[in-house]
């Protein structure tokens, strides 16, 4: 009988027919405009600028930062990047560390994209720019 049942419930969920986790009545939703420029030998550091701007009315001008290691090479400046904020209920609910991971490659015009998280705040970020880079690093992105 409990076979029945549980297979009763997989297929429903299945379908989409059961609730997925619940959204939080309080989140809110948050996007990012930013501008950043860094280096890397070895060693990768970053910075820059944003202002993050939320659902609610609420508004942030941030400090950008981005540091790590690995093996990475390279010059980046990035001028027109957009963050995109999820499990935040208020706009400082983005500060902080975000873990990052990454491998990259790219000469002159580029673009990229990366999602990153923090606790129950995810960032996805992307941007167009200029420069050059080759590697994989990890380290932090850091938003004050």
């Amino acid at each position: 009988m409990n076979l029945i049942k549980w297979t009763a419930v997989a297929g429903l969920a299945c379908a989409g027919l059961l609730p997925g986790a619940p959204v939080r009545a309080d989140d809110i939703s948050c996007k990012m405009s930013f501008q950043l420029s860094g280096w890397s030998v070895f060693y990768k550091t970053a910075s820059g600028s944003g202002t993050v701007h939320c659902s609610n009315g609420q508004s942030l001008q941030v400090k950008l930062r981005a540091k790590g290691g690995g093996l990475t090479f390279g010059k980046t400046k990035i001028t027109d990047g957009v963050g995109k904020f999820s499990g935040a209920s208020n706009v400082r609910d983005v500060l902080g560390h975000y873990a990052n991971a990454e491998a990259h490659a790219g000469a002159e015009k580029s673009a990229a994209a990366q999602v990153l998280t923090k606790g129950n705040v995810s960032l996805a970020l992307s941007g167009k720019g200029e420069g050059w880079n080759l590697g994989v690093a990890f380290g932090a992105f850091i938003i004050e």
